[in-house]
């Protein structure tokens, strides 16, 4: 399992989720949006997005929830993927995992 987390500051709600959706479908070329949730309570909102991926080191497939908080104007993401083990009793060979989680860290950390 790996995860990515970031916070921002007086970021447009929609054009964030956007952002993720467009980084995450188009950075890898086996990526599916699987499901996804929208809330809004008040001035909070949330999106919730599941997205899987082939990954090919691993030979299996690999999930990533990502989730997207705001209220007032603080927006926080988190990314976590799970599922690149190949392992039975342990986890072992996480690369698919670290790299789904690339197709985010490399649009964020610009």
């Amino acid at each position: 399992m790996a995860k990515f987390e970031r916070t921002f500051m007086n970021q447009g709600f929609d054009s964030l989720v956007e952002r993720v959706e467009r980084a995450v479908l188009h950075g890898s070329y086996t990526a599916t949006l699987e499901d996804q949730a929208d809330y809004r309570q008040g001035d909070a909102r949330c999106a919730v997005r599941v997205f899987e991926r082939y990954s090919y080191t691993g030979g299996n497939r690999v999930s990533m929830s990502v989730t997207i908080f705001q209220s007032e104007n603080v927006t926080r993401l988190c990314a976590i993927t799970s599922g690149g083990s190949s392992a039975v009793w342990f986890k072992f060979n996480t690369w698919g995992e670290e790299s789904f989680l690339d197709t985010l860290r490399v649009e964020f950390d610009r």
